[in-house]
């Protein structure tokens, strides 16, 4: 029993010892996003679903923070559609405007078992270069498919490349509202969304529907996904669940302890989803995420920075764990050391995925652990 408590007082020491030096890495709220309470009992806000201009949003990384200080905003992730090159630079426009930036990206994947997408949103990747060549791949195919799609526009409406590429400078990428912006320009519709984007982009009668319903050809299955964003030692959460209904999929791969983490506060969720979400949540000890998924011009509805917050405040902050390794003499220690990160767990001070492995005479153990 000592020896019990002594590993249980080493692991929570070695994780209080993390929080301050990645602290401007922590995922605050009892989900990674939502409020939670300063020691002063002030709120903290945390968006943790926005886009730029470096994939398909309207508004500048710069910008972006800009606005998220402006309303408020403590902890923000920028989750750019298949890219991670902003990150760094991200983190710096974060410190000198005083938001603290979470690195993210949100990969578009394909559940080959339903036939359906499914994004999934990866956190904190302590090794991000392991996720370059899966963004550089898709990122290529996307811009293949959307020079066919703007070149097929062309035909239809007398405009110029370049007047589509303008808004495509920072992806490098052409998204169907791009094209859409530049037929604004030329003034042949009035709105983003209405009468000429269906007869473009309506995946069954539209223009570019074949580009449109083939789509999911160039994303990466879900699964392959999934195991790289943990290499890299990143944290993978299923974004917005019901825009695609992936709940079957939560289900299936929560249970298979491949996921680690829900977005529950979508506005696409309503009421009753939401409840679903959480239950599955609890029921396999799954964070939950919210966030705006803020496109600014480009979204299909009005939605600001800093909307779809946790409801209820949290009792705690999060933070995301380091791997480590403690050096063991014999298999008795390793039992001991899981038997300590168990009764941790219980009493509520790790949360979230833990992967626990032997290796010779080292256990590692790696993890979301809460701040203690």
């Amino acid at each position: 029993m000592r020896i019990r408590r002594v590993f249980t007082k080493t692991v929570a020491l070695y994780l209080k010892k993390w929080y301050n030096y990645f602290k401007y890495r922590a995922v605050f709220t009892a989900s990674l996003s939502g409020r939670t309470k300063r020691k002063k009992g002030i709120d903290m806000k945390a968006d943790l679903h926005c886009h730029t201009t470096m994939s398909d949003g309207s508004l500048g990384l710069e910008e972006t923070i800009a606005q998220a200080k402006r309303y408020g905003i403590d902890y923000f992730a920028i989750t750019d559609h298949d890219t991670l090159s902003s990150s760094s630079r991200a983190v710096v426009l974060g410190q000198r405007y005083g938001v603290n930036v979470i690195p993210a990206v949100e990969f578009s994947t394909y559940d080959s078992k339903r036939g359906s997408k499914a994004h999934i949103i990866c956190y904190n990747p302590e090794k991000p270069n392991r996720l370059e060549g899966l963004c550089l791949r898709t990122c290529e195919l996307r811009k293949k498919r959307g020079k066919q799609m703007a070149m097929k526009v062309l035909e239809k409406y007398p405009i110029t490349l370049e007047s589509i590429l303008r808004y495509a400078t920072g992806s490098k990428v052409i998204f169907k509202c791009h094209i859409m912006h530049a037929l604004m320009d030329y003034g042949y519709t009035t709105d983003l969304y209405g009468k000429v984007y269906d007869e473009l982009f309506n995946p069954v009668t539209g223009l570019c529907a074949e580009e449109v319903s083939t789509d999911m050809q160039d994303y990466p299955e879900i699964h392959f996904v999934l195991e790289l964003i943990h290499s890299a030692g990143g944290i993978a959460v299923l974004a917005h669940p019901a825009v695609f209904d992936n709940f079957e999929l939560l289900e299936e791969l929560a249970s298979a302890g491949k996921i680690d983490g829900a977005e529950v506060w979508h506005q696409s969720a309503t009421e009753e989803q939401r409840e679903r979400l959480l239950k599955i949540a609890e029921d396999h000890n799954l964070i939950t995420t919210g966030g705006s998924d803020f496109h600014g011009f480009y979204n299909h509805y009005p939605i600001a920075i800093g909307t779809n917050y946790t409801p209820d405040a949290s009792d705690g902050t999060l933070l995301k764990g380091e791997s480590f390794c403690l050096k063991l003499d014999n298999d008795d220690m390793v039992a001991k050391v899981s038997s300590a990160l168990k009764h941790l767990a219980e009493e509520n001070k790790i949360i979230g995925k833990r992967k626990e492995k032997k290796n010779g005479n080292r256990y590692q153990t790696t993890g979301i652990g809460k701040a203690l």
